[in-house]
């Protein structure tokens, strides 16, 4: 090798990156060929679309990106330096059997960090419901109220300060309260994508803390069919869990796509490593549909999903009077010793929930883009109480939350340097209380009305995006309820704006840096507004404030990330200082009634500071071996008090080991994996809390996973054991963890069918 030929090899340091999408709706294409022509190399597209290309060298360079059912596309690059290119395919009028354009779900552009999961990851945590299976994130937590009823906590938080996408439409229920878990089907899902920073200029105040998508497989428009069924059996429960879906084109009316799917869950009395847990059951039956006409300069679908469950509450957190509450809290479990059964009895919730989704979308000219979507909900929450003779069948709280939304958006794309988009959001809600409870209802009968306006645009050059937008909100208010006899009302008006930039640059073959810098706003919510009262599920009094103001919020997060082939880290900080931060603090006070003795909490104001890390990183080590680990840390002070807030997740960390077996043929795959997950002590409690944070705890996970191949049909087979030492143990972020401990040893046995 001469001198000349190896400075220029040096030379050949420069990366390509990029994203390959669908021109007609900027889906990510998974497995698209992008090749370099003078090179005579190339790379294909990951699951989000994304390549990376390393070791080119300086000058002009031609690109050629295939995708099956795609016009072939060139294009000419001056690599002087590292270069970032989105590029997107325009379907081609063939007809091929088996050939999938996903056309009618929208991916989300962002510079945020985002991060998902999908693939085997997502199959091999079947069964878990969404709180479970977004802990394979860092920063991701849970907020519970036992085992069965649980809700994403990013960054520190929850409830109405993150916002849930169901197939690209914000889940509007009661999503206030620690017990109302989202009522989001896992099993329908393709693809969950968790979005960490504030989402404010895209989605309006309720994405403050972030965004959580929930995405099924995208409807297809060529002729084909495929599906899957899945059925999961758990020890822990004695519960069993299975899900069915069927997809498929129509092969007489060209662009016309169908999907079809449906679940069910039945699960009797929790087990602790000590002891069972009375009336923690679980029923639950969701099915869905999607039906969708394609052409090409038009986009239309229609979607409908149904979601109902059944949710027993651990009987002994209803105490009869106070030194029944006072005992079960210092003996630190229950005195209750039952039998397994799957009766649910009260107290109990009941939820049922409807999705209408009616979505169109019309491509102009140079790639701009007509976006149509109007979404109408149904929430009907009951919760039943334990009392006596024929109240007992009687619910405690009857609410129905009717929610219609409409979204219109223009976006406008260019191969090469700007991308962006104008739009209007309304949303319009109205809750009531149903009659014949015989309690006087927890929160008010409301009507709300919220008017959004936004623009945003993104600028690549190179290694380079950057991207910004602006956004105005108004929101109105009307809740009115009888008290003492009287009908009192109150009617709010809020305004805000909202804004960010935010930028990511590659400036290595490896090494890639995203900051995103957003101001966010959220008016409050009813119940923190007029909570006054039993909240049954919690089993805990509630008090909210009329007087409250609305949360104004700036956070800074950046992530930095390092990959090779064989070495992924990614590490991400913020800060998020939120002024006017509402919170539910525990009050050093019992209410006793005749209907029981409860503890109560308190919605609070102040202005607080939110800071924290999360770290994850896979280490390839062999073709056989790969270890991973993720963690994460928050902290959550109280700036007008100088002290710590309440019901903030302490710090994290799992690691893990995956072998991996591979039989020559490649029709039988195999994995066998342990990992370890350990939870710090919360030593930064608030001044009082009716008990002390639980202690550290460390458990144990482990299992195999088969998969088996014939022709173009997969079988997958999974043993998973979770806790598998069977360590008594109670988290923080658990509000029955007063009461009672975590789940004990749960084995989950998986089978999944693919043709």
């Amino acid at each position: 090798m001469t001198l000349q030929t190896a400075v220029a090899q040096d030379e050949c340091n420069l990366v390509l990156r990029g994203k390959v999408v669908h021109l007609e709706n900027n889906e990510p294409i998974d497995g698209a060929f992008i090749w370099i022509v003078e090179a005579e190399r190339g790379t294909v597209s990951d699951a989000m679309g994304n390549f990376r290309i390393q070791n080119i060298c300086p000058g002009k360079i031609t690109i050629k990106v295939q995708y099956l059912g795609h016009k072939d596309q060139f294009e000419e690059i001056s690599m002087t330096s590292n270069s970032n290119l989105t590029i997107r395919l325009v379907a081609e009028d063939i007809n091929l059997e088996g050939v999938d354009i996903h056309g009618h779900q929208d991916a989300l552009l962002t510079s945020n960090t985002v991060s998902s999961i999908y693939g085997d990851v997502l199959r091999e945590n079947r069964g878990l419901n969404l709180g479970e299976l977004l802990k394979n994130i860092p920063g991701i937590t849970s907020y519970s109220s036992g085992t069965n009823i649980q809700k994403p906590v990013i960054h520190g938080l929850h409830s109405n300060r993150i916002l849930i996408l169901n197939n690209g439409v914000r889940l509007e229920g009661q999503q206030w309260g620690a017990e109302h878990a989202p009522e989001i089907d896992p099993m329908a899902a393709k693809e969950i994508s968790v979005v960490k920073g504030a989402e404010t200029v895209r989605f309006g105040p309720d994405a403050m803390g972030g965004v959580i998508m929930v995405n099924p497989e995208p409807l297809p428009i060529k002729a084909g069919q495929s599906g899957q069924i899945d059925l999961i059996g758990f020890s822990n429960g004695q519960g069993i869990n299975g899900s069915a879906y069927l997809i498929g084109g129509s092969e007489k009316i060209k662009g016309l796509g169908y999907r079809v799917q449906a679940s069910s869950k039945m699960a009797g009395n929790i087990r602790t490593p000590d002891y069972m847990l009375d009336n923690t059951g679980l029923r639950e039956f969701n099915f869905s549909g999607g039906l969708g006409y394609t052409t090409q300069t038009l986009g239309t679908e229609i979607y409908f999903s149904h979601f109902q469950t059944t949710i027993g509450i651990l009987k002994d957190a209803h105490t009869g009077n106070l030194s029944d509450l006072q005992s079960i809290i210092e003996n630190g479990r229950p005195f209750n010793t039952p039998d397994f059964t799957y009766t649910i009895q009260n107290p109990k919730q009941q939820v049922d929930h409807q999705l209408l989704k009616l979505k169109a979308h019309y491509h102009l000219h140079d790639g701009a883009k007509l976006n149509l979507q109007y979404a109408f909900q149904r929430n009907h929450r009951q919760e039943f109480d334990r009392r006596r003779g024929e109240l007992d069948a009687r619910p405690a709280l009857d609410m129905e939350l009717f929610t219609n939304t409409l979204d219109f958006s223009y976006t406008h794309q260019t191969r090469k340097n700007w991308d962006g988009s104008v739009g209007i959001s309304v949303i319009q809600q109205a809750n009531s209380n149903i009659p014949g409870t015989g309690v006087t209802p927890l929160i008010p009968n409301f009507d709300m009305f919220n008017f959004g306006i936004y623009a945003i645009e993104k600028f690549t050059n190179g290694p380079l995006e950057i991207e910004g937008g602006l956004r105005y909100d108004y929101r109105w208010t009307d809740a009115a309820r009888f008290a003492n006899g009287q009908l009192q009302e109150k009617v709010y008006q809020f305004n805000n704006a909202s804004a960010f930039i935010g930028g990511v640059y590659a400036f290595s073959r490896n090494w890639t840096f995203n900051s995103n810098l957003a101001t966010a706003w959220r008016p409050p919510n009813v119940n923190e507004l007029f909570s006054q009262g039993l909240h049954h599920g919690l089993a805990a009094i509630e008090i909210g404030n009329p007087d409250f103001v609305s949360e104004q919020s700036f956070k800074w997060l950046n992530t930095l990330n390092y990959a090779d082939r064989s070495l992924n880290i990614e590490l991400t900080a913020y800060t998020n200082r939120i002024n006017n931060y509402i919170y539910l603090n525990p009050v050093q006070e019992q209410f006793v009634s005749l209907r029981g003795t409860f503890n109560v909490f308190e919605y609070r104001q102040t202005d607080a500071n939110l800071y924290g890390a999360d770290i994850s990183a896979l280490w390839e080590i062999s073709k056989k071996w790969e270890m991973f680990t993720r963690g994460s840390m928050v902290r959550a002070i109280n700036l007008l008090d100088d002290t710590f807030l309440p019901f903030i997740p302490s710090d994290r960390i799992e690691s893990g080991l995956n072998f991996k077996l591979n039989n020559k043929s490649g029709r039988i795959n195999s994995k066998i994996f342990f990992s370890n997950f350990s939870v710090a002590r919360q030593n930064r409690e608030p001044e009082f809390d009716f008990a002390q944070a639980p202690p550290a705890y460390s458990v144990w996970n482990a299992g195999i996973q088969n998969r088996f191949k014939s022709k173009d049909k997969f079988i997958h087979i999974g043993l998973h054991v979770n806790n598998v030492f069977n360590v008594a143990y109670r988290d923080y972020m658990n509000r029955f963890r007063y009461f009672s401990h975590e789940i004990g040893r749960n084995i989950f046995l998986k089978l999944n069918y693919e043709f």
